[in-house]
């Protein structure tokens, strides 16, 4: 493995763990020319994927760019960071489990909507800001009617929630 730093192959393992549920190995290893210590992760690939873009071009999929842009999405929220991983880990399985060696980006798109949308309703929003190209606040009220729909099929009739003037009419100090 080539340190990262100045480039030089003469690196060692220091410490070898599984991570991911068991699904990759993290490794601690340390640089003999520069002193250098980086970390870096084995995982199985079942097959190359191409990812199909809107424009037409075909790139290689990268985990670490799907990473990359849900920890955007989830910047400053309180989810876990194993959380975080498994969730990448388990969008990357369901693609390459999917058969296809080229995948449209609205797929995977779509899998990180999905996702979000069950860890955190926030990171939801904010990635579907992003993803589908939210032009104005209209978008944004589209989308909350989405996750206030499905946050109160979710609950039981009991404890759903009160409406939007409702509860402005509360917190105003109003009564019906």
């Amino acid at each position: 493995m080539r340190c990262p730093y100045c480039g030089g192959e003469n690196t060692q393992v220091k410490d070898s763990r599984p991570t991911e549920e068991n699904q990759a190995i993290r490794r601690r290893r340390n640089c003999e020319d520069c002193g250098g210590r980086f970390t870096t992760f084995e995982r199985v690939q079942l097959r190359e994927i191409v990812v199909l873009k809107r424009s037409g071009r075909r790139v290689p999929f990268d985990r670490e760019k799907l990473s990359r842009s849900i920890e955007v999405a989830l910047r400053k929220r309180p989810i876990q960071e194993e959380r975080i991983e498994r969730m990448v880990s388990g969008i990357v399985r369901q693609l390459e489990s999917q058969g296809e060696s080229e995948i449209q980006s609205s797929a995977i798109g779509e899998l990180v909507m999905e996702a979000l949308k069950g860890l955190d309703p926030v990171a939801y929003v904010r990635f579907a800001s992003v993803y589908r190209d939210f032009r104005n606040a209209g978008d944004f009220h589209e989308v909350l009617g989405e996750i206030a729909q499905t946050i109160a099929k979710d609950l039981p009739r009991s404890e759903t929630p009160p409406s939007a003037p409702a509860a402005a009419d509360t917190a105003s100090g109003r009564k019906h």
